[in-house]
């Protein structure tokens, strides 16, 4: 791909308004920028459609024009990686926060100063031609969430994904099956986000997570508030109006709740806990399971007539142990984000831990995957507290629990030629107890560091509580004339975020 650079960039201008085009002109000019405009939906469906994608989209949203968020919600379906920025009235507030929560990039305020809306044209244009996929390591990741990736990396989640974009064009119920930490919440993303209801909300209800009488509540509402006074609270339902839900562990609901929920599939349409006025709902209802269908059924745990509503498609989300092409893309994509969120140096995977990650079956899936990253940053492959044992890839199926801990020392002792074994499972536990512990000292004393010994400080920075870190410095009898076990940069920025 070629890197863009300023005098090749193309703008499309949405606007009607002199006091906008105008400037845009004179800033287009200026920069030697290529500059286009349409003045309605029609003429900004065409240009976005046809020709040569804009690197950028200025979208004016005159007070009291009903067009603007329709078009926003349009190009976020069809461009996503789009950046759009926004010029509307400083005080509406309202349509500001939708327009940003529909993913713009930015909104300047009219009245304005050419210099404000140049500024945040280049800061977005650079933005998205060097850093947009920064949290993408792999073509193979696909970004469809601040938090949230697909990985296409095998070709049975090229499969899922062709799956999805069916889906996203027909507006029907579906059921996703698959192991805990497979990736069913993503898939889900994944349809609503290729949807045409992507610019309306996204909610995922766990429903083994609230007794029914609060799931009731979190689902359809009530006609009281918290405090008990009149008036009418809506449920994630109602305030996904338009977009979609996932309900998760579809199973652990209760008969009762089946049933009303089976009303709002057959009618759109449900009365609040409390009330006698129907509610009117366009959601669209995704559901998600780790269980068997049949025993569920036969159980009385779910309604034969709910699963035949909402089974109009069922898609099988695949545990990664069969889908190991993935792991590579999954690794260094975990490692990167991990190590920006944590504020240390990304760690690289040699081939002999490639190797190893591959072939073990992961039954903890992605949450395992992921814990395996994390501890491998903090801990690192040259860790002396990991020894030099080497662990088979039998050894790992048959130890699952410890694979976080274990794959890191598997590598070092590969890597230096040293196959040693560790004796016993007693051997193993002390090992892997070892490498948490240190991990956890040389947190804390990379904390404390930084502080220079302000231990409240220090507890604000670990996100732990004052007493909890009393304990643990007691616990490793850690003293302030100590040295530190490494320097407090490695593990915590300078700037005071971590």
């Amino acid at each position: 791909m070629v890197e863009k650079t300023i005098d090749t960039v193309r703008l499309l201008v949405i606007s009607r308004e002199s006091t906008v085009l105008g400037p845009l002109w004179s800033i287009g000019e200026a920069n030697a920028w290529q500059i286009e405009s349409a003045s309605n939906w029609w003429g900004a469906m065409e240009r976005v459609q046809s020709g040569v994608t804009p690197d950028l989209l200025v979208l004016d949203l005159p007070r009291g024009d009903a067009d603007g968020l329709h078009i926003l919600r349009w190009i976020r379906r069809l461009r996503p990686e789009l950046p759009i920025v926004l010029i509307g009235d400083h005080d509406d507030h309202a349509r500001k926060q939708e327009a940003m929560r529909l993913g713009a990039r930015d909104y300047v305020a009219r009245p304005f100063q050419p210099e404000q809306l140049e500024c945040a044209i280049k800061e977005h244009l650079f933005a998205s031609s060097e850093g947009v996929s920064t949290d993408i390591t792999s073509d193979d990741v696909e970004q469809i969430g601040s938090c949230t990736f697909f990985v296409g990396a095998s070709p049975v989640m090229r499969k899922l994904r062709a799956q999805a974009e069916l889906l996203a064009e027909i507006n029907v119920p579906v059921l996703i099956m698959g192991e805990s930490g497979s990736g069913k919440e993503t898939a889900a993303r994944l349809i609503h986000q290729l949807s045409v209801r992507s610019g309306f909300g996204f909610a995922k209800v766990n429903c083994a997570a609230l007794p029914s009488d609060l799931l009731q509540i979190e689902l359809f509402g009530s006609e009281r508030n918290g405090n008990g006074v009149s008036g009418a609270k809506p449920g994630k339902l109602e305030l996904c109006d338009k977009g979609t839900i996932l309900l998760d562990e579809i199973t652990e609901m209760s008969i009762t709740l089946q049933a009303k929920l089976l009303q709002v599939l057959q009618t759109r349409q449900f009365i609040r806990p409390g009330g006698a006025t129907p509610v009117d709902v366009d959601v669209r209802i995704l559901a998600a399971s780790t269980t068997s269908i049949e025993p569920a059924i036969s159980e009385n745990k779910l309604s034969e007539d709910l699963y035949y509503h909402l089974s109009t498609y069922t898609v099988q989300v695949p545990p990664l142990r069969q889908r190991r092409d993935e792991v590579p893309s999954l690794l260094r994509h975990f490692m990167h984000r991990l190590a920006r969120h944590y504020g240390l140096t990304a760690r690289t995977f040699s081939p002999a831990v490639l190797e190893a990650c591959q072939s073990y079956s992961w039954p903890g899936n992605l949450r395992e995957l992921e814990n395996f990253v994390k501890r491998y940053l903090m801990a690192g492959g040259q860790d002396p507290a990991l020894g030099k044992g080497i662990l088979g890839p039998q050894e790992m199926d048959e130890r699952p629990a410890m694979m976080s801990s274990r794959a890191v020392q598997t590598l070092a002792s590969r890597t230096n030629g040293d196959h040693t074994a560790v004796a016993g499972s007693d051997s193993l536990k002390s090992l892997v107890q070892s490498v948490k512990l240190e991990a956890e000292k040389n947190a804390i004393a990379a904390a404390l560091e930084k502080t220079g010994w302000n231990r409240k400080a220090a507890a604000r920075l670990l996100k732990v509580s004052y007493r909890t870190l009393l304990y643990k410095i007691e616990q490793y009898q850690m003293r302030s004339s100590d040295a530190a076990v490494f320097p407090a940069g490695n593990l915590f920025r300078n700037d005071g975020t971590h």
